[in-house]
């Protein structure tokens, strides 16, 4: 899942020697395609493609048209999840919220929706679209992050770096969250905007880092250009030494929604109200960070992370700015899909035109308004 704010330490050194072995090529696709390559074989076990089937006793089974009270996710160390912050404001009224594990990466976070390892997950557009247009049984429901002039992600280079151009990164590593989603899309616009070719965008070598590790791997130069966004970005400034070489907003232009929670097709048909009570939830979440006071949400973030006791720092937190979300309460729209078309036609990902309709719907969020721009349902 795409983090709001920081992620957790990992291994960099085994990271990077595993990428750097696997090539280029490998480096490009492994993301999302390492994804869609558990669900297709998945979906092969649960009966060649048709939708996932909840096992006796999991989130998303029902029992005499009882629907459940207990959603499965993936969070992240230091990090609040717009789930968990609705939970925790009584958003969610009768239904809980079962932590499963952490991850760091949006393509993991959404196929284990898709594998019935979990209820609700997020991850960036274009890999919700690759989930999806393998065959997965999701749906987007709600948008969950997004970048506004406050809270964007940064591609970062020491202030003495030679790199100033596009050009500069040819044959240089970049170190971003995961593989195959935002990061990659936004970097690989960036790059085409620049007027590199394809043969020189694959001289551009992305390695993951784990978004808490980014700026102690750019300052010991272990990678040329750093991804920083949220409070990870503000505090790497404020520790001074680093500069901007672009941004996301000034690639894809602002505000934009960037990623999307989705449910899995069965857990919906079977828990239609529980599912509108989640969607609904996050909504109110979205705009109750969006409104209140920066101090109390930190606040409340922080009280958060101290009563789930996971041995997590807070530390970073102080850096938080704004919820990043573009949409009023998450509300989707076809331009939150149709503005990654070129780089998803380029990418070999899709190659007609996005049909939307089986995409997404609002019909789940209970704020999004009638008078709202046109989208392909509710």
């Amino acid at each position: 899942m795409t983090n709001r704010n920081p992620s957790p330490p990992a291994a960099h050194a085994a990271a990077s020697q595993a990428h750097r072995a696997a090539g280029r090529a490998a480096r490009r696709t492994a993301g999302i395609g390492a994804a869609v390559a558990t669900l297709a074989l998945s979906l092969v076990l649960t009966g060649c493609g048709g939708a996932a089937t909840a096992q006796p006793g999991a989130a998303g089974s029902s029992s005499g048209g009882a629907e459940v009270k207990t959603v499965r996710y993936q969070g992240s160390p230091n990090t609040v999840a717009l789930l968990e912050v609705a939970e925790d404001l009584g958003y969610l009224g009768d239904v809980k919220l079962e932590w499963v594990s952490n991850t760091t990466s949006g393509p993991q976070s959404i196929q284990s929706v898709a594998t019935d390892q979990t209820d609700i997950g997020g991850a960036f557009t274009g890999a919700v679209i690759k989930l999806i247009e393998a065959g997965a049984p999701v749906q987007a429901v709600i948008n969950y992050y997004g970048e506004d002039k406050e809270t964007f992600t940064g591609y970062y280079v020491e202030e003495g770096s030679p790199i100033r151009t596009a050009k500069d990164l040819i044959g240089k590593k970049i170190a971003v969250n995961t593989l195959g989603a935002h990061h990659e899309a936004v970097i690989t616009t960036h790059l085409k905007n620049s007027g590199l070719t394809p043969e020189e965008i694959k001289q551009v070598q992305l390695v993951v880092v784990p978004p808490n590790e980014t700026e102690v791997a750019l300052r010991k130069k272990q990678v040329d250009v750093g991804t920083l966004g949220g409070v990870l970005q503000d505090r790497a400034l404020a520790e001074g030494g680093v500069r901007a070489l672009f941004t996301d907003t000034g690639v894809i232009g602002g505000p934009f929604d960037a990623g999307q929670y989705v449910l899995r097709n069965d857990f919906i048909a079977k828990n239609p109200e529980t599912s509108r009570t989640v969607v609904t939830g996050v909504a109110k979440a979205i705009e109750w960070e969006r409104t209140t006071p920066r101090e109390q949400v930190i606040a409340k973030f922080e009280e958060i992370i101290a009563k789930r006791g996971r041995n997590e720092s807070t530390e970073a937190l102080k850096y938080w700015k704004s919820v990043g979300v573009a949409s009023p309460g998450g509300r989707i729209q076809d331009t939150d899909f149709t503005r990654w078309a070129d780089y998803l036609k380029s990418a070999g990902i899709i190659s007609g035109e996005l049909d939307t309709k089986k995409l997404y719907t609002n019909e789940f969020n209970g704020l999004a308004t009638a008078d709202a721009p046109a989208t392909s349902k509710g």
